[in-house]
């Protein structure tokens, strides 16, 4: 071996002996390296939190499930103003919004609690659904309205206007009212004005005895009642004096 050649194996054994430049370079690269895996992955985890940061997914249709529902909610409650700026409440022990594209969602065990000057007014229903742009409820099956006065109207199959404190039925309606008891085909009730019309075999009881018409209007507040298509009434005797 010449010369050249043992200086140049002697250099090499002396850079990878113990202790060496070399030693503590493999040895701060043990460390240091693992160290820099950490934190690259620490930094992807963190990107999805970051305010400013856009993380974009590619997912494969094939392997995406849809949930059948877009919104499930369990005691909702929706606030509001009228036209009138009087506030309303509406309860519902169950709220399920089927897509984000309709806003209309399907509530069972609803309460409404509408802001009247005479006082609130309370709607009692099993189900119905909610529009909420249009801030209406449409009940299919029973409801009762119950007035500030004691007032109780029992329909069915009714929509609701929250906003203009409107009830129209389309069902058989019943009810008592301070001016007395009805019964009749279809309802349709101002709540804020107090107005109440009833038509299609309207039927009842006043304090000057039975009535029977083709249509009714009530104004609540003045105690009139208004008869109207083959009205006829039966006067209690002695009820007028």
């Amino acid at each position: 071996m010449s010369d050249a050649a043992t200086l140049q194996r002697e250099r090499a054994q002396s850079w990878a002996e113990p202790g060496s430049r070399h030693d503590k370079l493999v040895g701060t690269l043990k460390i240091a390296l693992p160290a820099a895996v950490g934190v690259v992955g620490a930094v992807f985890l963190m990107l999805p939190l970051a305010k400013d940061q856009e993380v974009s997914f590619i997912l494969d249709k094939k392997d995406v499930g849809r949930a059948e529902e877009r919104m499930k909610i369990e005691a909702a409650r929706y606030t509001g103003t009228d036209n009138d700026g009087q506030p309303f409440v509406l309860n519902a022990d169950r709220a399920v919004q089927q897509t984000s594209d309709v806003p209309v969602v399907d509530i069972s065990g609803i309460r409404a609690r509408l802001g009247l000057a005479q006082g609130p007014a309370t709607i009692r229903a099993l189900r119905g659904r909610y529009d909420l742009d249009r801030q209406q409820v449409a009940v299919n099956g029973p409801v009762r309205v119950s007035g500030p006065e004691g007032e109780q109207l029992v329909t069915r199959d009714v929509l609701i206007d929250l906003k203009t404190r409107q009830v129209r039925s389309t069902g058989q309606v019943g009810g008592r009212m301070p001016v007395g008891s009805f019964d009749a085909d279809s309802l349709n009730a101002d709540l804020g004005t107090r107005q109440v019309g009833l038509t299609g075999g309207v039927t009842g009881k006043l304090k000057l005895g039975t009535f029977a018409a083709g249509r009714m209007r009530a104004d609540l507040d003045s105690r009139v009642v208004v008869l109207d298509g083959g009205a006829r009434l039966k006067i209690v005797p002695g009820a007028v004096r």
